[in-house]
Formats: structure tokens, C-alpha cells, sequence
């Protein structure tokens, strides 16, 4: 991936609060990790069923949440070295 198309973070809905989840990244300090929301995606809920499910969410909470998970997620290069 090119430094031109790495994806940027703005983290304005995601939060860390080591007395909320134990720190883990929280949509706007709530008890929903990003984490739940990726695992709800992955298995197939919707955007729609998630805030269905979930009614104090809103749709750009779940967008943060997976866009966080991909900047996390990015690609980068780490030279290797030869072992001897």
C-alpha cells in the first residue's frame, strides 16, 4: 500500500478509558468496544440490524469502529534481517 493510500484516523467517536473496558477502544465511552461491533460486522449483521440492536449507536459510530479496525490493521514495512 502506498503512503498516498494509507487510510487516515480521525478517532473523534473512538475512545480509551482504562476504567472502561479495560482501556480496550470504545465507541464514545460507552460499554461497545470497536471490537464488538468488527465481530458483529464479520458475522454478517448489517449496519442496519446493528442499530437496531443497539438503538443509543448511530451509523457513523459503526463506520468509526471499522475504520479504526483497518487503520489498526494497516500494512506496514518492517525490514528484515538476515539471521546468521
Amino acid at each position: 500500500m502506498a503512503p498516498s493510500e494509507r487510510i487516515t484516523f480521525d478517532a473523534e467517536r473512538i475512545t480509551f478509558n482504562a476504567e472502561v473496558m479495560g482501556g480496550k477502544p470504545c465507541i464514545r465511552g460507552m460499554r461497545v468496544t470497536v471490537g464488538m461491533i468488527v465481530g458483529l460486522v464479520a458475522s454478517g449483521k448489517t449496519v442496519k440490524q446493528i442499530l437496531e440492536s443497539f438503538p443509543y449507536l448511530e451509523e457513523e459510530d459503526v463506520r468509526q469502529a471499522l475504520k479504526y479496525a483497518a487503520w489498526r490493521t494497516q500494512e506496514h514495512d518492517v525490514p528484515l534481517v538476515a539471521q546468521r
